[in-house]
């Protein structure tokens, strides 16, 4: 699992990529699965490939936040938009800390592990990280049975005369293993004038749900049902797990 060049040397430019803006309603929701199914009171959340901390911007204000990600690029990022945030560099796979949370969350990272065994490794990491009782909410952007060919575009104006746009193309050569690729054209501007075109390709995982069902349960954690609407539905799916 490599670190992109939207997570290395563009990683500056990341929140006109994706602002922390466009996360306040993906919080919240996440915000509500874990009320509505942790064993007690949660306060305490561990987010494993935290990114440039666009979902912590939102949650800090509801838990106290451990931030994780393989980046060290990303996490600088995210020490500027959440710097009463503990921020640890780790690998989701291996991270081992001296601590448990009410909650772990694994948002669209978890995309970046794309053999079996390592999503199992994934799963054993968040189950050691999990007090009896707590909540683990997945979000991956897809599955197998999810997975469609597509693009979409976006980005940002800041308020530092930068602005940024991208073009996103996910595609699948092998529709028979359990990777697809997406590549990123990114168009980066500065002062109105100076523009530089880069490409980004990142190669993803995808796994059918029986697939994920089967990895929560070898990991000790009981897949629960959650009836919460989520506003982004269609976007990506939600598993949630609770450790016994």
């Amino acid at each position: 699992m490599g670190v992109v060049r939207l997570y290395s040397d563009l990683a500056p430019w990341f929140h006109l990529l994706t602002h922390p803006s466009d996360y306040a309603d993906e919080a919240n929701h996440i915000v509500r699965v874990v009320d509505a199914t942790v064993e007690g009171r949660a306060e305490t959340l561990l987010e494993l490939g935290s990114g440039g901390g666009n979902n912590a911007s939102h949650l800090k204000q509801r838990f106290s936040c451990t931030l994780t990600d393989i980046s060290p690029e990303m996490l600088e990022l995210s020490r500027t938009l959440n710097p009463e945030c503990e921020h640890i560099q780790g690998d989701m796979r291996t991270l081992r800390l001296r601590s448990v949370f009410d909650a772990v969350l694994v948002h669209d990272a978890i995309a970046y592990i794309t053999t079996e065994d390592d999503l199992r490794a994934v799963f054993e990491t968040i189950a050691v990280h999990l007090r009896p009782g707590g909540i683990a909410v997945l979000v991956p952007d897809t599955t197998r049975e999810r997975f469609a060919t597509g693009t979409q575009h976006g980005g940002h104006d800041g308020d530092d005369s930068r602005s940024l746009r991208y073009l996103e193309w996910d595609h699948d050569p092998d529709p028979d293993d359990t990777t697809y690729e997406v590549e990123f054209v990114v168009v980066l501007m500065k002062e109105g004038r100076e523009i530089r075109v880069e490409h980004d390709h990142h190669t993803c995982g995808v796994f059918p749900e029986a697939v994920w069902h089967r990895l929560i349960a070898d990991a000790g954690l009981d897949l629960v049902d959650v009836d919460v609407d989520d506003p982004n539905a269609g976007e990506h799916a939600v598993f949630v797990a609770r450790r016994p």
